[in-house]
């Protein structure tokens, strides 16, 4: 998404949507309850600064031919959080993410694709798929509740994170 939108496009989502959301700054820290949007023409990743997580915003080079690259993201979540992640990806042109999704299985995080019949464009699900990169294939008005559930049970022998702030799991919906 080109710079210019993405700013106005998290204020729209912010308007619509129960949780907060909001165009990303370098540092942002990772929150429960809240959707952190890449900025257009800038590589998102996330780190670890002790307990806390933060995203990084840096211009970085293109991957994908994409500035943001949704595989660039999923790979510092592989590394970062690993099995204590669940990764959802939507609807989408081109193969953008089915590799970083991958990467993130291969850590133990939950996978999640939306499926052909209620994709707009099947391309990047469909790419994630064909790599065995998805446990769970879902109509999007199934996947919110299907990753509220996993993330409720954390992946086998892994330790539920410890949120920061008391923040808990908000299971209602």
């Amino acid at each position: 998404m080109p710079s210019q939108f993405t700013g106005p496009f998290a204020e729209r989502c912010d308007r619509d949507c129960a949780i907060r959301v909001s165009e990303a700054s370098d540092g942002d820290e990772v929150r429960p309850g809240q959707a952190l949007l890449a900025p257009g023409d800038h590589q998102m990743t996330v780190a670890r600064e002790g307990s806390r997580l933060v995203v990084r915003v840096k211009r970085g080079r293109a991957m994908n031919r994409h500035r943001p690259s949704v595989d660039v993201l999923f790979h510092s979540v592989a590394e970062t959080v690993g099995p204590r992640a669940v990764c959802i990806l939507l609807t989408g042109m081109g193969a953008d993410g089915a590799r970083g999704l991958l990467a993130m299985k291969t850590a133990g995080s939950r996978t999640i694709a939306q499926d052909e019949a209620t994709s707009v464009v099947f391309g990047m699900p469909k790419s994630a798929i064909a790599l065995g990169a998805v446990d769970h294939v879902l109509p999007l008005a199934r996947i919110g509740r299907k990753a509220l559930e996993l993330a409720a049970s954390p992946a086998p022998g892994t330790p539920r994170p410890a949120l920061s702030g008391g923040d808990r799991y908000a299971l209602d919906g």
